[in-house]
């Protein structure tokens, strides 16, 4: 699990709404368009999965950053930011 920072530019209101609830599911948004949290490889992947069809390729971008960090403890938050926690908890659905 690593910390990832996904961050957005949207051209249109409504692919930005779009892009925001699809992020907010997996991640905590910590500037209004920067969101960060906790995710496997295969979590990052789904997530790009899920978004893709939300952009337009031609007008606005979507970026996602591997911090180097793989515990909470490894990275500071200044300011009234509360920190962006791992989840603890796991849901198997069969």
């Amino acid at each position: 699990m690593r910390l990832w920072v996904i961050a957005y530019d949207m051209a249109d209101d409504w692919r930005r709404r779009q892009i925001v609830k699809c992020l907010s599911g997996k991640m905590q948004r910590v500037q209004e368009s920067i969101f960060e949290g906790w995710l496997t490889q295969a979590e990052l992947n789904d997530l790009i999965t899920e978004a893709k069809p939300i952009l337009d390729l031609q007008e606005d971008k979507l970026r996602a950053y591997p911090l180097a960090v793989r515990k909470e403890n490894r990275y500071g938050t200044y300011g009234q930011q509360q920190t962006t926690l791992k989840h603890t908890d796991y849901w198997i659905i069969g």
